[in-house]
């Protein structure tokens, strides 16, 4: 397997406290290539009501209510990563799956952050979805 980290398309961004923040488009292309495991760390809510991408592991780093810490993250995430696989979180955007990354790194996960999340940042309006994410990126998503 190519390690992800050395394909000059694909440089991920140093960060601190776990491997770094990969683009939306960065992240789906290790997937997509097997060098990674894509999980998205938002509530279950979250997914079923906004919307998934198909194939992404779900594991939330807060439960709904209340935005409790998940007690079966630290396993669901080393699941994730069996065999020694690279891991991209993805969240809303890009702020939860940082913490998530640095507790994954903690566990000796090899654990990316996906910049812009699954719906990017509010605009002036305070919508969200217009200025970056997972879907307006146009990569693969579905809603129920």
């Amino acid at each position: 397997m190519t390690d992800p980290t050395t394909s000059a398309a694909s440089s991920p961004t140093p960060a601190d406290g776990y491997a770094g923040d990969v683009t939306p488009a960065q992240a789906w292309d290790w997937v997509q290539s097997g060098q990674a495991v894509l999980v998205d760390v938002r509530t279950d809510a979250e997914r079923e009501w906004v919307g998934f991408v198909p194939g992404a592991v779900p594991l939330a780093w807060k439960q709904w209510p209340g935005m409790v810490p998940n007690p079966a993250f630290d396993a669901g995430v080393q699941a994730a990563a069996q065999g020694g696989k690279v891991v991209v979180l993805l969240c809303r955007s890009g702020v939860r799956s940082v913490a998530a990354a640095r507790r994954a790194t903690e566990l000796g996960v090899e654990a990316y952050n996906i910049l812009e999340g699954f719906e990017g940042d509010a605009d002036a309006e305070q919508h969200r979805g217009r200025t970056g994410g997972w879907r307006m990126r146009g990569l693969p998503w579905q809603q129920k």
